[in-house]
C-alpha cells in the first residue's frame, strides 16, 4: 500500500506561514533508520528489545532506564560531563544487553549511525582481518567502531586477555574517549580489589579502565536472571527470583539444602561467575607458533 502523505515518492507537502514547500516523508526517514539499524550487526534475538518493553521492577533497573531514557533523548548532545556513555554492570541474565541494545536503536532511530559488537567477536573479527583471503583490513574495521556516533561493546572483560588484546582494547576505547563518541559497555566483573583477577580493573586494563571512568555513568543492574523464569513467566516471576535471590545472598543454603535446584540457588554466587568468564590458559609466546605480525602490539591471537 502506498504511503498516504507522499504516494511512495520520499516527499510529503507541508505549509509554513501560509507557504508550501516539501520535505523528507516520514516513510523515507522510518526507513532509513531501520536500514540503519540493519547495519549494526545487532543479534537478531534483540531486535526486539526498546526501552518501552524494558522490565524495570526495582529500584536499580528504573534508575539505569530512566538514564538511558535521558541520553537517547538528547542524543547527540550530552546529559552530563560523561558523554552520556553508560557502563552497565550486572549479573548474567539481568537486562544489561536489552538495555544496550534498545538504548542504541533509539538513538539510531534519532538519526545516529551505530554498531554492536560483543568484545569476543570484534577481537575474532580483527585476528580475521590477518588472513590472506580476508575480505576487510583492519583499519576498516577500526573505523567502523571508532567512528560511529554511538558504539556496544557487549560483555566487556569476557575476552581473552593477551597484549595484543589490551593494545586493541585500548585503541578502540582510547579513540571513542578522545572524540568524546558515546559507548554503550556491558560487563559481568565489578570493580573490586586489585590483587582480584576478577577485577574489572583488572579484566580490561587500569589504562582502559581509567577512561572508562571518566566517559561512563556506572550503573549496577541488581536483578534476577531472566533466563531462569518459568516458561510464559510475568514480571510478578522475575520479581519472585530477585528477592529469592537476595535472601540467598543474605542466607546461603547449608548442607543437604545445597544444589536442590533453582528455588535452592536462585542466583549464581561470584565464584560460579567467575569459573564461567575465566579465560583459557596463556600459552606461552615461543611455544604458540603465532605469526609475528612485526608491529609493537605482538601478536595477533597470542
Amino acid at each position: 500500500m502506498a504511503c498516504a502523505l507522499c504516494d511512495d515518492t520520499g516527499w510529503k507537502t507541508i505549509e509554513a506561514n501560509g507557504v508550501s514547500r516539501v520535505t523528507r516523508c516520514d516513510c523515507r526517514l522510518q526507513s532509513a533508520s531501520f536500514a540503519r539499524i540493519k547495519r549494526a550487526g545487532i543479534p537478531s534475538r534483540y531486535l526486539h528489545c526498546t526501552l518501552d518493553n524494558f522490565e524495570a521492577y526495582n529500584e536499580s533497573l528504573q534508575r539505569a532506564v530512566k538514564y538511558a531514557r535521558s541520553a537517547a533523548a538528547a542524543f547527540p548532545n550530552r546529559v552530563s560531563e560523561r558523554d552520556s556513555g553508560l557502563l552497565l554492570i550486572g549479573q548474567p541474565g539481568v537486562g544489561k544487553t536489552h538495555l544496550a541494545v534498545a538504548m542504541l536503536k533509539e538513538c539510531i532511530h534519532r538519526g545516529a549511525t551505530g554498531v554492536f559488537y560483543t568484545t569476543m567477536d570484534l577481537m575474532v573479527a580483527l585476528r580475521q582481518t590477518y588472513a590472506s583471503d580476508s575480505g576487510a583490513s583492519e583499519s576498516e574495521v577500526l573505523r567502523q567502531i571508532t567512528e560511529a556516533d554511538i558504539v556496544v561493546l557487549d560483555e566487556l572483560g569476557r575476552e581473552r586477555a593477551t597484549e595484543w588484546r589490551d593494545e586493541m582494547l585500548h585503541l578502540i576505547v582510547n579513540a571513542r574517549y578522545s572524540n568524546r563518541r558515546p559507548t554503550i559497555f556491558t560487563t559481568n566483573y565489578d570493580v573490586a580489589d586489585v590483587d582480584d583477577p576478577d577485577a574489572l580493573q583488572v579484566r580490561v586494563g587500569l589504562r582502559v579502565y581509567s577512561r572508562l571512568q571518566e566517559m561512563c555513568e556506572s550503573m549496577h543492574l541488581d536483578a534476577a536472571d531472566f533466563r531462569e523464569r518459568p516458561t510464559n513467566g510475568t514480571v510478578e516471576d522475575l520479581l519472585s527470583l530477585w528477592k529469592m535471590r537476595k535472601r540467598s545472598a543474605h542466607h546461603p543454603p547449608r548442607g543437604a539444602d545445597r544444589g536442590r535446584g533453582k528455588a535452592a540457588l536462585p542466583g549464581k554466587s561470584a565464584g560460579q561467575l567467575r569459573a564461567e568468564n575465566r579465560p583459557e590458559p596463556r600459552i606461552p609466546r615461543e611455544r604458540d607458533g603465532t605469526a609475528d605480525l612485526k608491529w609493537p602490539g605482538g601478536r595477533a591471537g597470542s
